[in-house]
This record gives C-alpha cells, sequence and structure tokens, in this order.
C-alpha cells in the first residue's frame, strides 16, 4: 500500500527566519504574476510549501500560527493523519470514475453519513433518511444547483436573499450574492428574479411582509428564500433571536423553500454539525461545502426526499462526489464527530472571553460575535466608526509577526481557525494582535 511520510514536526508556534517575503517566495510571487488571472485576491504575499494542524510553512521555511484555516476549509487541521491515511488509500485504489454515470462505494458513504445527520423533519416518503444528497465541487455549485432545485420543485421563479450574503461568484450563486460591489460589478445582466433585503432584523423581515409581499413581490410567486445561518464574508452577522425561525414561518405560510447556505457556517465550525441546528430550524435545503472534506474539493446540496425528484440529466457533474474527495469526507465526519465539534465550542468560547478582554484593554477592537470556532471583531476609529484602514494594518503586520488572518464585511477580522487549536494558540494569536495595537 502507498505511504507517504507526514510527520513533518512543525512547530507549534510562530518561527520567522527570513524577512517577509522571503528570496524564495518573492520568486514564485513573480511567477505567478506573470501567468495566473489578476481576479485572484491575495491579502499578503504567503506562498505555503506545507502545513501541519494550525501551523503552516512557506517556501523559505518560515512558520506560521493559521486562524484561517484556508477559508475555513481544513476543519480537521492541515494534512490531519486520518484525513491523509484515507486520501492515500483510495487513491491507490480508485481515482475517479464519475458518480453521474456510475456507482462506487464512498459516495454512497458518504452520502448516507450526511443523511442521516441533516436537520430536516422525518421524510413523508418511504425514505429511511430524511435527506437525499448530490454532491458538487464547492460551495458556489452547491447554490447554482440549489437554485435550479427549488424552481424545479415549486415551478416559480423569484428567489429572496440577503445584502451583505455570500453564495459564490458563478452566476447564479453571484446573483445571490449581496457582498462586494466588485463581484458583481460588469458582469451583468445577472440571474433575473432575485431580490434582496437586510439581513438579521426583524425590521427585514416586517419590510419583506409587509411592503414587498404586497406590491413587487408576490409571495405565491417566490422558490426560496436563501439565507446563511451566521453570515460570512458579509462580518460572521450572527442574527436577531427568531429571525431564522420567523423565516421558516414566512416559508410554510406561502409555500416558499427555506434554503439555508451552510457553505462557511457548516461542518462543525460552531459547534453543530450545521449552524442552523443552534435555533432549532428544520430548512428545505442546506448547500455545504468548505470543511466537508478538509481541503479537497467537495461540497453537496442537501434537501427533503420529496423535494429531491428532479429527473436523471436534468443536473449533473463530472468530478461532484469524487471517491477520493468522499474518503477525506468519511474521515473529516469522524474526527468532527469524535472530538473536533466539542473542541469548537470550548475553544469559541475561550476565544470570545480572550477577545473580550482585549476590548476592555483597546475599546478600538470590538466586543466579539460569532458561535464555535466562527468568530469576529470590528475595528474602530476614536469615534466608534468602523475603520477598515486600522483592520488591514493589523491583517498585514500580523503576517509580518507570524499570525495569518483574514478580514470579512466592512472592517472586521474573522477567526476561523482548524478546529484542533488550543488555548495557547489562541492566546498566542492574541499576544500578536495586543502588540501590534500596542506600537
Amino acid at each position: 500500500m502507498l505511504s507517504i511520510p507526514i510527520n513533518l514536526n512543525l512547530p507549534r508556534t510562530p518561527n520567522l527566519i527570513t524577512s517577509l517575503p522571503g528570496p524564495r517566495a518573492q520568486a514564485i510571487v513573480q511567477r505567478d504574476r506573470a501567468v495566473t488571472s489578476p481576479s485572484y485576491t491575495r491579502d499578503y504575499p504567503l506562498v505555503v510549501s506545507r502545513g501541519q494542524g494550525c501551523m503552516v510553512e512557506d517556501v523559505d521555511g518560515n512558520v506560521f500560527l493559521d486562524m484561517t484555516a484556508g477559508i475555513a476549509v481544513t476543519a480537521t487541521g492541515h494534512a490531519h493523519p486520518e484525513v491523509v491515511k484515507a486520501i492515500q488509500e483510495q487513491s491507490a485504489r480508485l481515482l475517479h470514475m464519475s458518480g453521474t454515470d456510475f456507482y462506487y462505494e464512498p459516495m454512497v458513504e458518504l452520502a448516507e453519513q450526511l443523511a442521516i445527520r441533516a436537520p430536516f423533519p422525518q421524510p413523508q416518503s418511504n425514505s429511511a433518511f430524511p435527506a437525499k444528497v448530490f454532491f458538487t465541487n464547492s460551495g458556489a455549485e452547491s447554490n447554482e444547483g440549489a437554485i435550479k432545485l427549488a424552481r424545479y420543485y415549486t415551478k416559480r421563479s423569484l428567489i429572496v436573499a440577503f445584502l451583505g450574503a455570500f453564495h459564490g461568484r458563478t452566476y447564479g450563486a453571484m446573483s445571490l450574492t449581496g457582498s462586494k460591489a466588485v463581484q458583481r460589478a460588469n458582469f451583468g445582466p445577472l440571474v433575473p428574479g432575485v431580490t434582496h433585503i437586510p439581513y438579521g432584523t426583524h425590521a427585514s423581515l416586517d419590510y419583506l411582509e409587509q411592503e414587498l409581499f404586497t406590491t413587487i413581490l408576490p409571495p405565491q410567486e417566490v422558490a426560496a428564500i436563501v439565507v446563511e445561518p451566521i453570515q460570512g464574508e458579509g462580518g460572521y452577522i450572527v442574527p436577531e433571536d427568531g429571525f431564522l425561525k420567523r423565516i421558516r414561518e414566512i416559508c410554510d405560510r406561502h409555500g416558499i423553500l427555506m434554503v439555508v447556505d451552510e457553505v462557511q457556517a457548516g461542518m462543525g465550525r460552531t459547534g453543530r454539525l450545521f449552524a442552523i441546528e443552534h435555533w432549532g430550524v428544520m430548512p428545505d435545503i442546506i448547500t455545504t461545502a468548505k470543511g466537508i472534506a478538509s481541503g479537497l474539493p467537495l461540497g453537496a446540496i442537501l434537501a427533503r426526499p420529496e423535494l429531491m425528484t428532479w429527473p436523471p440529466g436534468s443536473h449533473a457533474t463530472t468530478f461532484g462526489g469524487n471517491p477520493v474527495a468522499c474518503a477525506a469526507g468519511i474521515a473529516t465526519l469522524q474526527l468532527l464527530e469524535s472530538s473536533l465539534m466539542a473542541n469548537a465550542t470550548q475553544m469559541g468560547e475561550f476565544l470570545q472571553a480572550s477577545l473580550s478582554e482585549l476590548h476592555q484593554r483597546f475599546p478600538r477592537v470590538s466586543l466579539p460575535r460569532g458561535k464555535g470556532l466562527m468568530v469576529a471583531v470590528d475595528l474602530l476609529d476614536e469615534q466608534g466608526n468602523l475603520d477598515r484602514e486600522l483592520r488591514d494594518r493589523i491583517i498585514q503586520e500580523a503576517f509580518l509577526r507570524g499570525l495569518l488572518l483574514l478580514g470579512c464585511g466592512k472592517a472586521a477580522i474573522r477567526f476561523c481557525p482548524p478546529l484542533v487549536i488550543d488555548s495557547d494558540q489562541i492566546q498566542i494569536a492574541l499576544q500578536i494582535i495586543s502588540d501590534i495595537l500596542n506600537s
């Protein structure tokens, strides 16, 4: 059996041995600029060579503490031995055979594991599972498919989405997205029939019901309301109490499908497999990706069985549900449930408590918000207004000190580390931020 050494023995704290970027990194950045699309967003010149747990090493041997997890993707940490073993073993047997046209067990097994855990009602049909699953390659693809499925099932065309939302950059997903103007500018016309309203407040839902539904948006023509249980790129915004439950009630009242985008919030990040479980709300469709396979490209659409009735050929994929990605997904799910979701809850509480202490010492850091290890703080100016310049400066200086951070929203820093992080590493990250604020 194929075996590749994975004992990287990286330190568990930042260790910088060159100026940043180092000479090898500089050379690769220059090569990249000559041949890759300028549409990629790179916050700082990090050229990664390898990773282990919460640590990554660049091509010059500098080691960084990663509070990004590849944008909430490497849920089990970089190169978790059990995930790598599953990938190695499956790769030695079968790399690809297309689940669209044939069958293989890893795809069936992962679908079973996801379906049995879906937070849906017990099926009205004879299905033994509360969900059926369609596998994709990404979150954007999952959301594209969800649009198609909602329109197919309801025979309606209109969709409600939210300002600040991010659902992807392909045309259907981009049409749902309401995050940044640059993501939509000069790409029109977009997919028609999408109306955006403010996120997270009962006032917004009052506006939907009392104004839009009675004037320009007949509810009997709305196929779906698409919502993130915690808004991701929009700033890690947690909605008001009762907001998600009220969306469920609106959908029930008008025969609208509730589609929950769990691409960033799902797969254990908030301490529950799906973030929507925190509110006890059962959606009709869930889209997921990112952390589902610890870094391999995989996404999924989960839907109540009575909804996923589209015929063969109406929606398909060549690579979605690839056997190697599914093997990684099975291993990931086992790790999440064995310990990592519990760690996300525990370390998330520790992180928020530590950030609250940071706020007491530095009022320009807001109080934290989020659930589990999906946490953010805003950066503020002296008058208490959002300060994007300060946020960006902290992210850049953190990189130069060996800490990897990403922004979100208008002036927020997000904390979405691998779910294997411990309290010592959290303290190191916040000490680096503290040192920057003191400088």
